[in-house]
């Protein structure tokens, strides 16, 4: 396998490193950023989008 580097500047590199996941190779993280294919994951969403999803599937599941 061969391997790059990709220079860039270090607050570019900072934001990369808040969007990483723990324990995520930089391959791995670039795949996903880059993978139109990406489901949504819950630990991408905040605490207040989690529960609007919740509340809406409820509100469908009652209207059956």
């Amino acid at each position: 396998m061969s391997r790059t580097s990709i220079p860039v500047n270090e607050s570019t590199k900072d934001r990369l490193d808040e969007l990483k996941q723990d324990g995520e190779t930089w391959d791995e993280f670039l795949r996903r950023v880059t993978s139109q294919d990406e489901p949504i994951r819950k630990d991408d969403l905040s605490e207040e989008a989690l529960d609007e999803i919740e509340k809406n599937i409820e509100r469908s599941r009652r209207s059956f």
